[in-house]
């Protein structure tokens, strides 16, 4: 009888049951495009951060990170190789020497980071080879560089151009050579654009008199959210002889930016939920106000307020579910259209966002725990305001309620 007494409870009143569920089904629609939104540009963010050199993790010397000299560079061991390549959710390997160096072009001298690297997982890495925009890129076996489009500006380099690559190499040895410019890149990072030069990894080992030595080796993986776990295996495997760094830790101003950010998501979706409340809260009140004299006649009929109390309850569950249920709906195509085709902007505000190596782009994250999550919230906010109408039947005087 009770089950009965709910559903057609429900629609006795369709259009009052219908502005209530619209109501649930929108709060659900904003809360999971506000933090679809969020997580997607925050990964599209850390995508451009991370994958524009970094790699999402390093592993590199112990104090390595702390002194960024070549004397605190590793030897390559096929017992390292080995364990890398065995670890699934490592999709992407990119083994690199770094070092300062002096680039010098007739009169012109300018310190640079010379980072020698393997073309092939550089490319695959931080895809260098569609930042080229002058000349061509280059191979592993070959003794020519790719010059950042700043610094080449600074010495008055061209590609074919000869510069002269002076400094010093492992162990205090003397580093000098002579070495032809085969491209020019575009870096969006005014520093790096300012400072790079890429010279194939053999050439740059030779060069520095470091053979088969490394100073970082960083990597892609198959899901960011499993970086943490991924260093922790590391760290488990490799031993205390490396450094394993995430992203965050080498990058933690931006780590921070992210953090803070994430704050202000939440103080933004305290004020969408305070709304959805108010408006629920209104719903339920002018739901509860209009069938006063309806629990009146009910209590002085017999029906025990427990019993009526269980009705508006189930009324309120059920009301809610299939508001939850309809956001769901309607917020899944639209997470997935805008996932697929972002909202990208363009002159100026993309030549800012492409300063800093951003792109503008502000896609949606299709996340299962984002509908779950801020489903629940509201089916919870929902059911916290759908009390109201038990005290109010609680403290009810059939008598009073049925005076006209």
């Amino acid at each position: 009888m009770i089950l009965k007494l709910i559903w057609r409870n429900l629609w006795r009143n369709s259009r009052r049951t219908l502005i209530t569920m619209a109501s649930i089904a929108f709060a659900v629609l904003f809360a999971v495009l506000m933090k679809s939104f969020q997580n997607g540009v925050f990964n599209n963010l850390i995508k451009n951060v991370v994958g524009y050199y970094s790699g999402y993790i390093q592993i590199h010397q112990k104090g390595y990170w702390d002194e960024q000299v070549l004397d605190n560079s590793f030897e390559l061991k096929n017992a390292l190789t080995l364990q890398l390549q065995q670890n699934t959710q490592i999709k992407k390997i990119a083994p690199r020497l770094e070092t300062f160096i002096l680039a010098s072009k007739g009169n012109s001298t300018k310190g640079c980071l010379l980072v020698g690297t393997d073309a092939i997982e550089e490319n695959n890495l931080t895809q260098l080879k569609k930042k080229i925009i002058k000349g061509n890129y280059f191979e592993n076996t070959e003794e020519n560089i790719l010059l950042a489009e700043g610094l080449a500006n600074r010495l008055d380099a061209n590609i074919n151009d000869t510069i002269v690559l002076f400094g010093q190499g492992f162990q205090g040895v003397l580093a000098a050579g002579k070495y032809k410019i085969k491209g020019i890149v575009h870096l969006a990072s005014p520093a790096m654009n300012d400072s790079f030069v890429y010279l194939p990894l053999r050439a740059t080992q030779y060069l520095l008199s470091a053979e088969n030595r490394l100073t970082s080796i960083s990597f892609g993986i198959d899901n960011p959210e499993n970086t943490d776990v991924i260093v922790q295996n590391l760290k488990t495997k490799i031993g205390n002889k490396y450094e394993v760094m995430p992203w965050q830790e080498m990058m933690p101003k931006i780590a921070n930016h992210i953090k803070a950010d994430g704050f202000s998501f939440y103080i933004f979706s305290g004020i969408l939920y305070i709304i959805i409340g108010f408006g629920l809260f209104g719903t339920v009140l002018m739901m509860t106000t209009e069938r006063k004299y309806e629990f009146g006649m009910l209590i002085a009929i017999g029906m025990k307020k427990s019993e009526l109390e269980l009705i508006l309850f189930g009324e309120t569950i059920l009301i809610t579910l299939f508001g939850v249920l309809l956001g769901f709906v309607l917020s899944l195509p639209i997470v997935i259209y805008l996932k697929e085709k972002p909202i990208r902007f363009g002159g100026e505000i993309a030549k800012v966002y492409e300063q800093f190596g951003f792109e503008a782009l502000f896609p949606t994250a299709v996340d299962k725990n984002i509908f779950i999550n801020q489903s629940l919230i509201v089916l919870a906010m929902a059911v916290l305001i759908g009390l109201y109408p038990l005290w109010h039947v609680n403290s009810l005087n059939p008598v009073e309620a049925m005076k006209k």
